[in-house]
Parts: structure tokens; C-alpha cells; sequence
């Protein structure tokens, strides 16, 4: 009978140890997988950030070549005039926002205060491309701090362009942007309200459907890809709407909003 008793007990030993040592088993080799499977996801999500970084590169370093051959044939004719104070002016603003152009699409963000001191530079030639026929004006909410909130790099150049070359270039008289700088109720977040009074986005397409539209196209294209990329690394939330101002009220021309937070601050 105590044989008995000493074999059954050793057999449930015997089962126990192999149980535990099975459960052991199990979840040392799910802990394992886990590991694994966070370690391949890291993986891809740093391959994805690494391949949404160089995409952004590529489009950052996509100043529209017409602008700079439109500046330098417009420093050509200022010193062809023998204007010779106004090409000096021109060419150094140019050389200034090149220099800028290049150090800031090295980086993936630069300060409200730097982006607003760029486009300034950009407006200021394109004032003396046309000869001052286009007028800009810059409003800054008071309580919103620019040095402090950041924006992805050369992100309001290219609508500001789009403003320039295909609503106020077709204007017969002076031209006016306005760009607005506006808090909101969420953590770093802002508005940039865009207002142009050219011919506005729809007798623009009714122009570029009787032309072929390529450098319009182009730069719009430009506009929505680089947002899609920058909303899908998931550092920043970035919602960008356009309007022409006759759809909104009796005016000409058009109204570009984009809402910006950064979520990588959050």
C-alpha cells in the first residue's frame, strides 16, 4: 500500500514538473515571440519614418525652378535698364533666400518666426518681380508665441506661390496676399489663414484647361503629397482646405486654411 502511495505521488511529481516545465516552456517562447514581433514592428516603423523622412527631403528640395529663372531674368532686366540699385537689391535678397532655401531643406521643422522671416523674403521679390504690383500683409495673433511652436519646413512658400503665379498674375491691377497667423483652443496647434484677391481657383482652372497647367499642377501636386506623407508619419495632425472667395462671399480670389499640430510635442 505505501508503495503504492510513494508511486502515485512520484507520478504526480513527475506530471507537475512536466506541466510547469511545459507552461514554462509556453511562456518563455511567447514572451519570445512577443519580443520578436515588437522588435519587427520597430523595425518597419523606423524603415517607414526613414523612407517618410527621405520623401520629405525630395520634396523640400522642390523650390519650382520657374521662380528662380522668372528672379534672375527679372535681375537681367533691372541691370539691362541700367537700374542699377534695384538688380543690387534684388540679387541680394535673392542670394539671402537661396541661402536660406538650402539650410532649411536640410531640416524637417523650423520655427513659426523663421518660416514667417522666409516668406517675407519670398513676397519681397515677388513685390519686385512685379514691380510692386502685388501688396502683402502678415497678421500674428498676439498671444501666439512664434518662437516657441514649430511647422514642417517651406510649408507655406509653395501656396503663396500658387497666389502669385496663377491668381494675381492674371490681375490687371495691384494685387494683395494676406497671410494670417491664428491661435487655437488645442495644444500646439495654430491656424495660417492664406488670402489672395486674383481671379480665385475657379476661373484659374477654367485658364488652365485652355493651357496646359503643368507648373500649376505641379506645385499643387507637390502641396497634397507632402501633407499626406507628414499626416502619415504621425508627428503631425494637419488638416488644409481651399476656396475660391466667390463661393464665400462677393469677393475675388481665394482662401487657403491649414489647421497644424504637432503631435510629436504633444
Amino acid at each position: 500500500m505505501n508503495n503504492l502511495v510513494l508511486t502515485y505521488t512520484l507520478l504526480f511529481i513527475l506530471v507537475l514538473v512536466v506541466v510547469l516545465g511545459m507552461v514554462f516552456l509556453f511562456i518563455t517562447f511567447n514572451n519570445r515571440k512577443n519580443q520578436l514581433l515588437q522588435q519587427q514592428l520597430e523595425d518597419q516603423l523606423a524603415a517607414q519614418k526613414k523612407q517618410y523622412e527621405s520623401e520629405l527631403n525630395a520634396l523640400r528640395s522642390q523650390l519650382n525652378p520657374h521662380f528662380v529663372h522668372n528672379s534672375l531674368n527679372a535681375i537681367q532686366y533691372y541691370i539691362q535698364r541700367n537700374e542699377v540699385e534695384i538688380s543690387e537689391d534684388y540679387l541680394t535678397k535673392f542670394s539671402k533666400l537661396m541661402r536660406l532655401f538650402f539650410d532649411y531643406s536640410r531640416t524637417k521643422t523650423i520655427t513659426l518666426k523663421e518660416e514667417i522671416a522666409f516668406i517675407k523674403k519670398y513676397l519681397d521679390i515677388e513685390k519686385l518681380r512685379f514691380e510692386d504690383k502685388i501688396e502683402y500683409y502678415i497678421n500674428i495673433d498676439k498671444s501666439l508665441d512664434t518662437t516657441d511652436l514649430n511647422i514642417p519646413t517651406m510649408m507655406i512658400q509653395p501656396i503663396l506661390e500658387n497666389a502669385v503665379n496663377h491668381g494675381i498674375f492674371h490681375k490687371t491691377s495691384t494685387g494683395t496676399i494676406e497671410v494670417d497667423f491664428k491661435t487655437t483652443k488645442e495644444d500646439n496647434q495654430y491656424q495660417i489663414v492664406i488670402k489672395d484677391d486674383g481671379i480665385g481657383i475657379n476661373k484659374t482652372k477654367k485658364h488652365n484647361r485652355n493651357t496646359t497647367g503643368t507648373a500649376k499642377a505641379h506645385s499643387s501636386a507637390v502641396i497634397a503629397e507632402r501633407l499626406d506623407i507628414l499626416n502619415d508619419s504621425g508627428d503631425w495632425n494637419i488638416s488644409f482646405s481651399i476656396h475660391d472667395r466667390s463661393d464665400i462671399d462677393d469677393g475675388t480670389g481665394t482662401i487657403v486654411q491649414l489647421t497644424i499640430q504637432n503631435l510629436s510635442e504633444l
